[in-house]
């Protein structure tokens, strides 16, 4: 069996990768199943309740960021599947979760995010401070059975990390910490709580949330889909890294500046200087100068845009977090990217109760300037269908990108409606991160069959 060669990487985290080689023995060596996984999980209604149950109930999740709830009253609602909460700062500075139904008969209590004094029922009235205590009910001679402590508004356990916010709606849950696993320290150098949303979107894809998750923990796709990116990046040669210990993330390591081997032999220095152009990523008329590569161009070029553009000296930034992906998955639904080169984050979660729609959210998470004070947020954008990715120039060359793999994905889900065969057959390692996913998935809600 042959392995795509990996790029050449400085020691990026310690040299901690997994050595693609074992990966390749432990998936050789894994039964049929690894290989070949059941589609029902991605298209049927009855997975999608079992997966409420036995995954957004027991997992931490990303709700959103600490600036959505800076200051005392801040609030926003977080929905999944039919669950809802309302994540609040108190008046002390303390973060809660609560859960968004009214005591007295069920109501939604919110519906909108902002700021709060109070929390009030919309039906009738019934009124609960921000600590979570019931302060007022209409007519209070009427319910002689109402002991205030018994009215308190139940709570989802909340905490953060790398300026998220997690909740977990199962209250024995393990911390936040343990759940993590080793992904902070895979991110000391480059503190997410130290950036701020300098865009984020949200829309509808008609696929499932896992479709969605998956399209972007590979590079395999990228001759399929994005054929305009082979001149200057390399995806068949990409790293994919998945350690034996490690339940909840994974990572990838994609070279940029250099020509895909797909198309290395039949493209020269120059025209992947002018497809590099074309994306933006160099100034138009940019020649090679004798002596410089490819990838040393783009590189400058990146270190120039990303001091001009967000204020950071990157003297002490290796050139692979200047230019290149380094991205994570966090299970259940995060995507969460290294360096500097793609300041980006992916979220996907169902739509409702939908198995063939999701929610997927994209935000640009910009490095604070040193000594400079932290930008307003933005605010969410929300996408219409006649609307593309490209449509929003915060997200600047990522945008085009984004429209091409929102065209596959529902493709992808029509797809295995229509398919008469009852699995998808994985790649040994170009997909070995999807793979991860799904055996993480399994622990949680175990396929038909298999309790």
């Amino acid at each position: 069996m042959t392995r795509c060669p990996g790029p050449s990487y400085q020691d990026i985290i310690d040299g901690d990768r997994a050595a693609p080689p074992a990966i390749l023995r432990e998936s050789a060596a894994a039964p049929l199943g690894a290989h070949d996984l059941p589609v029902d999980v991605y298209l049927s209604a009855e997975y999608h309740r079992r997966e409420v149950e036995g995954l957004w109930r027991k997992v931490w999740q990303i709700a959103g960021r600490v600036e959505d709830v800076a200051n005392p009253g801040d609030s926003f609602v977080y929905d999944i599947a039919d669950d809802s909460l309302i994540i609040l700062r108190t008046r002390t500075g303390e973060l809660r979760a609560y859960h968004n139904a009214c005591l007295h008969r069920g109501t939604r209590l919110r519906d909108e995010d902002g700021s709060l004094e109070r929390i009030r029922c919309p039906y009738h009235g019934f009124i609960w401070s921000l600590e979570g205590d019931l302060s007022e009910i209409p007519c209070r001679w009427d319910f002689p059975q109402v002991e205030n402590d018994d009215f308190r508004l139940p709570e989802a356990r909340v905490d953060t990390w790398g300026g998220f916010v997690f909740v977990h709606f199962d209250p024995e849950a393990e911390p936040l910490e343990a759940y993590l696993e080793d992904l902070p320290r895979h991110f000391r150098h480059w503190p997410l709580e130290d950036r701020f949303v300098a865009a984020r979107v949200e829309r509808r894809v008609a696929c499932n949330w896992k479709i969605a998750i998956e399209a972007f923990i590979e590079t395999y796709h990228i001759i399929g889909v994005h054929p305009g990116n082979l001149p200057f990046f390399g995806d068949a040669n990409s790293q994919y890294d998945v350690w034996p210990d490690q339940r909840h993330h994974n990572r990838m390591l994609n070279a940029s500046g250099i020509p895909s081997p797909h198309v290395r032999n039949e493209i020269s220095d120059q025209r992947v200087i002018d497809m590099a152009v074309r994306f933006g990523m160099l100034e138009p008329g940019t020649r090679i100068p004798e002596g410089a590569t490819t990838r040393s161009l783009m590189v400058e070029a990146s270190r120039k845009r990303i001091a001009e553009a967000m204020g950071v000296d990157t003297g002490s930034v290796s050139d692979a977090e200047i230019q290149d992906v380094i991205q994570y998955s966090l299970f259940p639904n995060i995507v969460l990217f290294g360096g500097l080169g793609s300041p980006l984050f992916y979220r996907a979660r169902p739509d409702g109760n939908d198995p063939n729609s999701c929610l997927f959210e994209v935000m640009i998470l910009q490095p604070v300037p040193v000594g400079a004070e932290r930008p307003t947020p933005a605010k969410r954008r929300w996408l219409e269908e006649h609307e593309k990715w490209s449509d929003v120039p915060e997200l600047s060359y990522f945008g085009p990108v984004l429209d091409e793999d929102q065209e596959v994905m529902p493709q992808v889900q029509r797809g295995l409606r229509a398919s008469r065969k009852p699995s998808i057959s994985l790649s040994v390692y170009q997909e070995s991160r999807i793979r991860h996913f799904r055996r993480t998935l399994e622990e949680y809600v175990p396929l038909a069959g298999s309790d």
